[in-house]
Formats: structure tokens, sequence, C-alpha cells
């Protein structure tokens, strides 16, 4: 089974590159793939996880200046175990994520290309180390809060759209803080820097 992380600020291109990957049906392996809009998250997943490939949309993160580290800790994280293709509208990427990825895609790449290269990508992946394989900091559920949190999602949308109750939202954004050691409801939005501040 191939593992596809795919990362993205926007719930909408995520949503449809997932959807169109479990369409596809083209690939040597069935397909796990995870979705995340959180750089922090992002890097949780590459290292627990091990996923064969990342596909990314790092430019609306790059526009933040308190991003910028993570983004270079998730380049870090990534090689050489996983193979990364970045998607993009413009010309944003560094020398460091040139260097580091496998293809440097346009947003608006033909979908039989996209396979192509995608396919081209999992199979050329390096063999994934099962024994350093670890469970994942966040449950899935979770994973969904945080997303949803970091976009500015209320907590009453969080509830209705998860199909869950008010109160179980707010247990899991207090797991969530107390598993990524954060002390208040606000750090996950602060750089690193205003957290020690």
């Amino acid at each position: 089974m191939y593992k596809i992380l795919l990362l993205d600020r926007c719930h909408f291109s995520r949503q449809g590159l997932e959807s169109w990957l479990m369409q596809v049906n083209a690939f040597a392996a069935p397909l796990s793939i995870t979705s995340l809009s959180s750089l922090l998250l992002a890097k949780e997943h590459i290292e627990g996880w091990q996923p064969h490939l990342i596909i990314a949309d790092l430019s609306g993160f790059a526009a933040e200046r308190h991003q910028i580290p993570l983004i270079s800790s998730l380049i870090r994280s990534s090689s050489p175990r996983s193979r990364l293709v970045l998607l993009q509208y413009d010309d944003f990427t560094s020398t460091d994520l040139h260097d580091a990825s496998w293809a440097i895609l346009d947003k608006k790449i033909a979908l039989t290309d996209m396979m192509n290269i995608v396919d081209g990508a999992l199979r050329s992946s390096p063999g994934i180390n099962h024994a350093r394989t670890v469970a994942p900091l966040l449950t899935r559920q979770e994973e969904k809060v945080l997303s949803l949190w970091m976009e500015g999602t209320s907590h009453g949308t969080i509830a209705r759209m998860l199909n869950i109750n008010g109160k179980t939202v707010y247990t899991y954004k207090r797991n969530i803080r107390l598993k990524l050691k954060v002390e208040n409801r606000f750090s996950p939005f602060l750089s690193t820097a205003e957290r020690r501040g």
C-alpha cells in the first residue's frame, strides 16, 4: 500500500486531489491518503507515518513569515524517505525546495500528466523503515478538528461539520493542546518567537 500525504492550506484543493487520487485506480498498489492543512501535523506525520509521497502546495504557508522555519523542518523530515511533489501557481519555490523536491508542477497541470508523475514518484520512492514507524500523535478525528480549527472554523461549525457534540469539540481541542504541549488555545496559531515571548 502506498501512503500519500496531501498538504495544502485550501480545503477544497485537498479534498479534490484526494477524491481524484482515490478514483484514478491506475497505481501499482492501493493508496492510503492523509490530507492536512497544518505544517506541524505534516511534520509529525512524515516522521511517524512515513509516507511514500508528499504532494504539497506550500505557497500559502510561505506567505506567513513564521511558517518558513516549519517549511524547512518539513523538508528535512521528508528527505530521503519520501518523495516530494510541489504544486504551485507561482514561482515561489526556494533553492532548498528545488533541491528537495522530486517534481515541481503547475497546479493547472493536466490530470493525465499528473497521474504519470505521481505514479513515477510512488514507484521510485525509497523503502520505508517499518522498524521506526510509530503511532501518530493525534487521532484522525483530532487531526480533522485541528485542521478546521486552524482554518478559523468556529466551534459550533466544527461540531456540525463533523457531526459531533459541541462538548466533544471542546474535548478534542483540549486533547490536541495537551498532546502538542501548547499552553493555551491560541498557541497553535503563534510563531515560536511569539510563544516564547
